[in-house]
């Protein structure tokens, strides 16, 4: 992994097409790569045997956890209390066919003070503040248009 800008920057390739919401992963060893965004954060991922790292599924299913507590977390917070603590966990395995057929989202809420009506209509309201603004799950809901182009660079470079 690389620890100083200069190899960051050696490691990650610069391309033309940067821009907001760009990201890249470089290789570091055998199947195991540096995830990095255009503000400089950092992520190891690897297959599963790889120690200390992601997975490219489990960084969907993060991706998809995270969408979904950020996108509901106003509605929580309004609810539960500015400072409520919760944990979203998104659960499932790939299939024979490299496929996740079925990914299961789990909000974990201390929802003790609510009666059954408050609860129910806070389900509603998390629900629908993630139908409406969940960019990540709209998406896998539906069709990506997914390109690929294989772009030649120089290896000095």
């Amino acid at each position: 992994m690389t620890t100083d800008g200069e190899d960051l920057a050696r490691a990650h390739r610069i391309s033309e097409r940067i821009g907001p919401g760009s990201v890249s992963v470089a290789r570091t060893g055998d199947r195991t790569f540096e995830g990095l965004n255009e503000r400089g954060a950092t992520i190891r991922i690897g297959h599963a045997e790889a120690e200390g790292h992601f997975t490219p599924g489990e960084l969907l299913k993060l991706a998809l956890a995270a969408c979904a507590g950020m996108s509901a977390d106003r509605v929580i917070s309004r609810r539960l209390g500015e400072d409520v603590a919760y944990t979203v966990w998104a659960h499932g395995t790939s299939e024979p066919d490299n496929r996740y057929d079925r990914i299961v989202e789990e909000l974990l809420l201390p929802l003790a003070g609510l009666d059954a009506d408050e609860r129910a209509k806070l389900e509603r309201l998390i629900d629908a503040s993630i139908d409406r603004s969940c960019t990540v799950a709209r998406s896998v809901e539906h069709d990506i248009d997914l390109e690929r182009q294989i772009v030649d660079v120089d290896v000095d470079g």
